[in-house]
This record gives structure tokens, C-alpha cells and sequence, in this order.
């Protein structure tokens, strides 16, 4: 397998992708690139295409037109599972595979073989339950490790999942609409860890999926905005993230603002 691009240290690039399902035009034309040292938010409403688009970078999903690379492979030219070992995905899909019945530490250290099955079918040394151990650590969730996975709460579920992610040491992480589902407590917590994680210069590149504003943890640097399908925006946060842009993706009028590394987004009066 041959590596990425050492210059542009490119981890994601589409390329005139299109997606048409049923006759529906999900996505349409969309042209992105993600440096392997950027974090990056996908925003836009209900509908708008993100997890598709989510779907078809990380290679889940084949485009109908367009060309998609992956960590310098080429889709339709390399096999896809070689590369799902070099990429981390937290999203409703897979963690809908989870066995509510193992223990949380059970759950992270199978992310090694991206299984869903129980432990006994696969090799696991010491090192891989101690990182597994660590990396519940870093998401504040070490607590959780003996609980089985079935009798935690949304925002557990969440973090313990996040963990998982993290147990191939993964070169560029998709998360899926990571908030949904969480009270302001648990939604806190979890852009608390999302903000470390995107402040570590070893983490990977980052992908994350929202539809709301205040999801945006601090030191993520890009947003990619979506509207029926195509991308109306994207680039440096700071530069593409105003009342304007913010407007044209929900087709709504809105005012928004940042304050201490946070976003706020509201309707004028």
C-alpha cells in the first residue's frame, strides 16, 4: 500500500462526487480536502447529506460519479478493509452493532479488530487492555470500564464509543452526529474531550458531524457547510462561519457569535 502525499499530508480528498440513490440526488458535485493536521466540522441542517457525505470519505458508501482517496488510496482500486484499519468511525450505524451485554472495556479493546463480537474470538495481549484501559481514561469514562455497555447512559454510550475509536490508533477520525441524543451535562462533557482531543498534535485528523453551532468543540480550525446536497462553504472557521453563510445553510435569518472558543447561533428578535 502506498502512503499518503508527504507534502500536502492529505487524508481525505473528493473529488466532483456525486451520490444518487432512488433516483435522489444526495450529493451533488461536492469537491474536499482534509489535511491530516486539521479538525474539521461538517454543519448543515437535517437532511442536508452530511452522513452521506461522512459515509462516502470514509469509504462506507461508493459515489455514483467522482473520485474519493483515503489516506492516499484511491476507492475502487484498493481493498477497502486494509484502510478501515487506519481510520476510526463513531456514528449511530456502527455503534448500533454493539452487544449491549459486554462490558464497557470489552467494547473499546474490540475497536482493535473493528469486531462487535466478544473477546474470546480474537487475541488481545496485555498492552491492548491497558491502552483500552487508557483511552476510556482520556474520555473520563475509566469509571466505566466493568458496566455493560447496555445500562449506560446516551452520553456514556457516547464516550465509552469515542474510546473504541481510538484503539487502532487511527489516522483520521469520523464522528457521526456525536452530540444526538445527549442533556446539556453529558453534551458538555463530551466537547470538553472532543476540545483535548483536537488540542493533541498526536491525535488524528477529525471529522466531526453536527447540526448545531454550540456543538463545535474549541481548536476544531475548519468547517465544511451543506445545503441539499452540496457544499455552500468550507474553509478556515474563523473565515467561513458568520451570520451570512450561517443563513444560506438553514435558509433561515440568523445572527451568530463566538465567545471564549464557543459558538452561538439565534434567531433575531
Amino acid at each position: 500500500m502506498s502512503n499518503p502525499d508527504p507534502v500536502s499530508g492529505e487524508v481525505v480528498a473528493l473529488e466532483g462526487v456525486s451520490v444518487v440513490r432512488d433516483g435522489r440526488l444526495l450529493l451533488d458535485d461536492i469537491d474536499w480536502h482534509v489535511d491530516r493536521t486539521e479538525r474539521w466540522v461538517l454543519l448543515g441542517p437535517n437532511g442536508a447529506g452530511k452522513t452521506t457525505l461522512l459515509q462516502v470519505a470514509s469509504t462506507y458508501l461508493g459515489p455514483t460519479r467522482g473520485t474519493v482517496r483515503l489516506l492516499g488510496e484511491t476507492y475502487g482500486k484498493v481493498d477497502v478493509r486494509t484502510l478501515r484499519e487506519r481510520v476510526g468511525y463513531a456514528g449511530p450505524e456502527p455503534a448500533g452493532m454493539i452487544r449491549d451485554r459486554l462490558p464497557a472495556i470489552d467494547i473499546v479493546v474490540t475497536g482493535k479488530h473493528a469486531s462487535f463480537v466478544d473477546t474470546k474470538w480474537h487475541d488481545y495481549d496485555d498492552a491492548d487492555w491497558e491502552l483500552a484501559g487508557r483511552l476510556l481514561e482520556r474520555f473520563a469514562a475509566d469509571h466505566l470500564a466493568d458496566r455493560r455497555y447496555g445500562t449506560l447512559s446516551s452520553g456514556e454510550k457516547q464516550r465509552v464509543f469515542l474510546a473504541r475509536s481510538l484503539m487502532t490508533h487511527p489516522e483520521v477520525l469520523f464522528l457521526d452526529e456525536a452530540m444526538t441524543g445527549l442533556d446539556l451535562g453529558a453534551r458538555e462533557r463530551l466537547v470538553a474531550s472532543l476540545a483535548d482531543l483536537a488540542a493533541d498534535p498526536q491525535s488524528p485528523a477529525v471529522i466531526l458531524v453536527t447540526h448545531h453551532v454550540e456543538e463545535i468543540p474549541p481548536g476544531f480550525g475548519h468547517i465544511a457547510m451543506m445545503s441539499q446536497g452540496r457544499l455552500i462553504a468550507r474553509g478556515p472557521m474563523d473565515e467561513v462561519l458568520s451570520a451570512d453563510s450561517l443563513s444560506e445553510c438553514y435558509q433561515e435569518k440568523l445572527h451568530v457569535e463566538v465567545r471564549d472558543g464557543r459558538y452561538r447561533a439565534w434567531l433575531p428578535d
